[in-house]
């Protein structure tokens, strides 16, 4: 693991390293921020007998947003294994959240979808998140937008990559 290096004032460095810097120590210090009030969401009371984990999140809102699909489609987008889905897919559907219907266009396969029953609890659920991100990123020009994706996704990248295992 790396870790953060201190810089005297007087040092000057062309790569602008002291900036780097003030942007990590600002990030440090509002992730655990931003975490805290994500894990605050309440989950709807239509919901919380379901024990929904963040897990989850990222599979509902996939559906939600692009509407049903396939296990395989949902793997990919998810980017983990199919029977990783196949395994959420089933608990969710055994709860009554999700449902599978044969693809009219090849039997063999099912397609994934939310509940019609939970589809309102859901998007309620995911509102105020995607509402926020909306207004956070509104300002932004296309570029920004998809600089600050990708710097996140560089992220996330970085940290599996520093992770014990």
């Amino acid at each position: 693991m790396s870790t953060p290096r201190a810089h005297d004032a007087g040092e000057s460095d062309d790569s602008d390293v002291n900036g780097v810097d003030d942007a990590v120590r600002a990030l440090l210090l509002l992730m655990p921020r931003m975490a805290g009030r994500i894990k605050k969401t309440p989950v709807p009371e239509a919901l919380q007998s379901f024990s929904l984990a963040p897990r989850h999140l990222s599979l509902l809102s996939y559906l939600l947003f692009d509407g049903p699909m396939t296990v395989n489609e949902l793997a990919a987008q998810l980017q983990v294994a199919p029977t990783t889905v196949s395994l959420l897919v089933g608990d969710l559907n055994r709860q009554g959240i999700l449902e599978r219907r044969e693809d009219e266009a090849d039997r063999r396969r099912r397609i994934i979808g939310i509940a019609a029953g939970q589809q309102p609890a859901i998007a309620a659920w995911l509102a105020p998140g995607a509402s926020a991100w909306r207004r956070a990123l509104a300002p932004l020009t296309p570029d920004q937008r998809q600089v600050f994706v990708d710097t996140l996704l560089a992220y996330e990248a970085a940290v599996s990559d520093e992770e014990p295992g």
